[in-house]
């Protein structure tokens, strides 16, 4: 019998395979991060046995251990997508495939200096303040142009796209105007190579996916309430 994580996850694929359909997508152009922040290493594991290999972590702290328990789980890809310290880019260069939170040149660099040459260039997200917010993190849609020029020259990054995480809204009608920002945006930089936009989570995928997401960093829909 499914776990209820595998029903879940199944119910987030359900959802995005209608959202292709209804934008006239391809069937499986769009890839689930299981976000697993506040959730134990057993519910990964149950979500990887219902066939999930992305994984998504926001505190360097919480994920290495988990990293550790999952260790011997074939083909798992890790995400970083909480904010970057300068004192945890060594591991995270060391530990993670994927990395969505670069807005500085300098953890940047210090992700390239740090990225063993033994493994192949990190790949990373530049986040995007998308909505303007005061207090969110990102660079400015004005200033990714030079700092995406300076990253695509690290020699052990690879720029693949462009993450933001868009003021939340109540509104349905609201949630495609900052998707489709930050696809203009990437469209604008017009560099070769460029292929993934990390947007939507659990409450807004549908809009993500109509205007060209290709990563969804879900949580809540997948593992349920984080505890506390």
């Amino acid at each position: 019998m499914p776990s209820l994580i595998a029903e879940q996850l199944e119910a987030v694929r359900q959802r995005i395979a209608v959202a292709e359909r209804m934008a006239g997508r391809p069937a499986g152009s769009v890839r689930v991060i299981a976000v697993s922040k506040g959730h134990p290493a057993a519910a990964l594991r149950e979500a990887f046995r219902a066939g999930q290999r992305h994984f998504g972590e926001n505190y360097l702290q919480e994920a290495l251990p988990k990293q550790d328990a999952l260790a011997n789980e074939p083909g798992l890809i890790w995400h970083f997508i909480g904010p970057l310290q300068s004192n945890k880019t060594r591991l995270i260069a060391s530990r993670f495939d994927w990395v969505h939170s670069v807005e500085r040149l300098k953890i940047a660099e210090r992700l390239s200096e740090h990225r063993p040459p033994e493994l192949p260039p990190q790949n990373v997200c530049l986040q995007v303040n998308i909505s303007r917010e005061g207090s969110k993190s990102g660079v400015s849609v004005e200033d990714l142009p030079a700092l995406a020029a300076g990253v695509v020259q690290l020699p052990r990054l690879r720029l693949r796209g462009l993450m933001a995480i868009p003021a939340p809204t109540d509104d349905q009608r609201q949630h495609a105007q900052p998707f489709r920002a930050l696809r203009q945006a990437m469209e604008n930089l017009a560099l070769p190579g460029l292929d993934t936009l990390s947007m939507g989570m659990s409450d807004d995928l549908e809009a993500a996916v109509a205007e060209g997401a290709t990563l969804v960093r879900i949580g809540t829909a997948i593992f349920g309430l984080r505890a506390g």
